[in-house]
């Protein structure tokens, strides 16, 4: 394509769907989360490109560091521009562990002295439970146009639809070309291609505490072998709820290839073996110079072994 017409190319997230790209085993690999409400803008580079003091950008890497597989959301309700105060919470994704933490500040600046670490591993009394389900939307557009595309009108679906206070803007989540995506903690659950229309299925699962399984791209505290074994395991035993598989383990078999063991609710261990393949090649964001093979997972045995 020639220079200077980047613009002119279909969004990354219309190919992958017209190619037919699978969503599963695609959730990004997380344990542990911050979300900051900050409402100036967003740049592609989330932390280096706000606002805040380096002192502060300095720690936050220091608590991202520590809780490592981590990720940083700033996040925003623009209905909330004029209040006063600063959302932050805390998330653990970690099956058996999941944990939400809610706190306010005056200002970003104050979480200088606070140990996100710490609270997380339940090491302070820092915050408060949060006891529903915190969904963020990824609305990112200066990351990826595809983000703001489809999350700006989805945010709002669900904005309108589940209980108040529930439901957040967010930066990158990851997947772009699986735009719109919802990440509802604290089980680090990912759903992709999720549409206005696709809201009410998405919530009635949600609120049963399970997936909806045309939109499941993974849980976050899964690698991608076992988040390919779990979607197939749920599809094939019609297992929706989030704490129905228990994973027992999982290692590789050979090169791309692995096996994977959960368990189910009448207490059968499952064996999948799973191999990775490389796909179609392709622009797989909006912006990439240069189009990629994805690596997809594929589940190519399935036996009960005990």
């Amino acid at each position: 394509m020639p220079p200077g017409t980047k613009e002119q190319r279909p969004f990354c997230a219309a190919g992958s769907e017209a190619r037919g790209e699978p969503l599963v085993a695609t959730a990004s690999r997380i344990d542990h989360w911050i979300l900051i409400e900050y409402r100036g803008a967003w740049r592609r580079d989330v932390l280096g490109g706000s606002l805040l003091s380096p002192r502060l950008k300095a720690r936050l890497r220091e608590q991202l560091a520590t809780l490592r597989p981590s990720r940083l959301l700033f996040v925003r309700q623009p209905e909330r521009r004029d209040e006063s105060g600063r959302r932050v919470f805390l998330a653990t994704s970690r099956p058996g562990r999941e944990r939400l933490l809610g706190l306010e500040v005056e200002h970003q600046e104050d979480l200088h002295d606070v140990d996100l670490a710490g609270a997380l591993a339940g090491d302070s009394a820092l915050g408060d439970a949060v006891s529903h389900p915190l969904l963020v939307v990824c609305t990112h557009g200066k990351r990826d146009r595809c983000c703001a595309r489809h999350g700006r009108p989805l945010y709002e679906a669900l904005r309108d639809a589940a209980p108040a206070g529930e439901v957040w803007q967010s930066t990158h989540v990851g997947g772009d070309r699986f735009a719109g995506n919802v990440v509802a903690l604290p089980h680090g659950t990912y759903h992709g291609r999720v549409e206005p229309g696709d809201v009410p299925g998405l919530l009635a699962a949600l609120g049963a505490n399970g997936v909806d399984l045309g939109h499941y791209r993974g849980r976050s505290a899964y690698s991608f072998p076992v988040q390919a074994a779990e979607r197939a395991l749920r599809g094939s035993e019609g297992l929706l709820g989030v704490d129905e598989l228990a994973l027992v383990g999982s290692e590789r078999s050979a090169d791309d290839a692995w096996r994977v063991r959960f368990r189910t609710p009448d207490g059968a261990t499952h064996r999948l073996d799973v191999v990775a393949e490389l796909g179609e090649s392709a622009l797989l964001t909006c912006d990439a110079a240069e189009p990629r093979r994805p690596r997809h997972y594929h589940v190519t045995a399935h036996a009960v072994v005990g």
